[in-house]
């Protein structure tokens, strides 16, 4: 990893007695549903990726890089207020009100 892309959160740190290291700082500004793959590199770094997980109803969104695109796009679009009202579309649902 190149060293313009990982930035120092803190120095010396030891872990205690059973071996654990506090992450603190380093993941103070993580989605609190993270987890971590951890890895150790041939260098003996040890490497934490977060993960957060995604209900499988929801994964197809993920997997359809068109859709995901155009969600995306819309989201853009409203952040912009992009957007106009064209109406409600419950009569299309299947859910009664």
């Amino acid at each position: 990893m190149p060293q313009e892309d990982r930035e120092l959160i803190a120095r010396g740190v030891r872990p205690d007695s059973k071996n654990r290291v506090s992450l603190g700082a380093a993941v103070a500004d993580l989605d609190e549903d993270a987890f971590f793959n951890v890895y150790r590199d041939k260098q003996g770094r040890i490497i934490l990726e977060p993960h957060v997980s995604v209900p499988a109803a929801e994964a197809w969104l993920f997997r359809n890089k068109t859709a995901l695109e155009s969600v995306k796009r819309g989201l853009e679009e409203a952040a912009r207020s992009e957007t106009k009202i064209i109406g409600s579309f419950s009569k299309y649902s299947d859910e009664k009100p």
